[in-house]
C-alpha cells in the first residue's frame, strides 16, 4: 500500500508542477497584459485533483490519520483554481490581478500541504 501511496503522491506532485510551470512561463506575459490560461495549467489542476481525491482514500484504507480540515482548504482552494482556469481556459488575454490570483492560491496550497502538520 506504502508504494502505491508513494506513486500517487509523485503524480500529485507531477500536477502542481505543472500548475505552477504553466503559471511561471506566462509571467513575462502577464506583465505585458497578454498572459493565458494554457493546457498545462488546467491538466496539473485536474491531476491535482485525481490524485488528491485518491490519496485521501488510500490513506484512509491504510488506517492512516488524515486531517480532513487541512484536505478541505485544500481542496476548496483547488476548486477555485480549477473553477477559474476551466471557466477562462479559451480567453486570449486574462486580467493580471486574476491571473496572478491563480498563481498565490497555487502557492497558497503548496505551503499549506507542506507547513501544515
Amino acid at each position: 500500500m506504502d508504494v502505491l501511496i508513494h506513486l500517487f503522491v509523485g503524480l500529485h506532485i507531477i500536477g502542481i508542477a505543472s500548475l505552477l510551470g504553466g503559471f511561471l512561463t506566462q509571467m513575462k506575459a502577464m506583465g505585458k497584459g497578454t498572459a493565458r490560461f494554457v493546457p498545462a495549467m488546467l491538466h496539473g489542476a485536474l491531476t491535482m485533483l485525481v490524485t488528491g481525491v485518491v490519496l485521501v482514500g488510500l490513506n484512509q484504507a491504510d488506517d492512516h490519520t488524515v486531517n480532513t480540515i487541512k484536505i478541505g482548504v485544500k481542496l476548496a482552494l483547488l476548486i477555485v483554481i480549477l473553477g477559474l482556469v476551466y471557466v477562462k481556459r479559451d480567453d486570449e488575454k486574462i486580467d493580471k490581478r486574476l491571473f496572478g490570483l491563480v498563481g498565490l492560491l497555487t502557492t497558497a496550497n503548496i505551503f499549506i500541504a507542506v507547513l501544515w502538520t
